[in-house]
């Protein structure tokens, strides 16, 4: 037996991880904010819209594992996640540093309420995200039923800098120049797609919070549409505690209600947040 086969048999080896896949692609988009893709399980099936646990092994040898929206289609080859940089975060402290080919635990069990089957039929969609809340988003924006169910399209994205607003921008971009996207969707229905970003801290073309920008009508007024109402308007909202309670608190002002996988409404709402 050689020096090196003895090294290399006393090297410790490392820990097999539960459900693991493997890492593809990583990309920066700010000093906070990163997406990333990995390998998708074979048995692993979902809608577009959901979330899944995903994570890696913690310090005391268990799984630490966290809820993230799927932000890719649910016909991706891969899947595809949209993340926030915590620094003491238990998950993301550590997520932000993950290279192509690294592993990462992905529970193969979707759930989630942002779901097509949780709203009653409708003429037009909102897509009300802020921050990484976009990332349920990048899946239906990418899914043809989104454009088979409605005539109109709306993603609003509040963030607090323009650069927090680039994953989004490039998203919505890609969507409407993506040859197989157009073939799959059709371009006459990607014409439906309407992107309204806005910032709250730094200069932009279009400043302040979705929710004041609702209560002014200043919104209804910069699209050209009349507001919103129960019997054509459908709504999913995905982002912080308090930005989803004001988000409720304003679509139930217009008369929607709020549904569910078992019970079909007018609106729905993520409750499942990352650390």
């Amino acid at each position: 037996m050689t020096e090196a086969t003895v090294t290399e048999l006393a090297k410790p080896k490392a820990p097999t991880l539960p459900d693991a896949q493997k890492i593809t692609y990583v990309k920066h988009w700010t000093d906070r904010l990163f997406s990333f893709r990995v390998t998708r399980p074979a048995s692993l099936r979902f809608r577009s819209g959901e979330f899944v646990m995903i994570g890696l092994m913690g310090d005391n040898g268990r799984p630490l594992l966290r809820a993230y929206s799927i932000a890719s289609p649910s016909w991706d080859e891969e899947l595809e996640f949209y993340s926030i940089k915590v620094q003491d975060g238990p998950l993301t402290s550590r997520l932000q540093h993950l290279e192509v080919g690294d592993e990462l635990i992905i529970r193969p069990k979707p759930v989630g309420t942002l779901v097509h089957d949780a709203l009653l039929p409708g003429k037009r969609i909102w897509f009300f995200a802020t921050g990484t809340g976009f990332a349920p988003f990048a899946s239906l924006l990418r899914d043809p039923q989104t454009y088979e169910d409605y005539d109109e399209v709306i993603i609003t994205h509040t963030c607090r800098e323009v650069g927090e607003l680039t994953y989004g921008a490039e998203l919505i971009d890609s969507i409407r120049k993506d040859e197989m996207l157009v073939e799959l969707i059709g371009a006459e229905n990607l014409a439906k797609l309407r992107y309204y970003p806005t910032t709250t801290r730094e200069e932009s073309p279009k400043m302040g919070r979705i929710t004041d920008l609702m209560r002014s009508g200043e919104v209804f007024k910069d699209l050209g549409i009349d507001p919103i109402n129960q019997d054509n308007d459908r709504a999913m909202v995905c982002g912080n505690l308090a930005f989803n309670l004001e988000i409720k608190e304003i679509l139930e002002e217009f008369g929607l209600r709020e549904g569910a996988n078992s019970d079909p409404k007018e609106y729905v709402v993520e409750k499942a947040f990352v650390d």
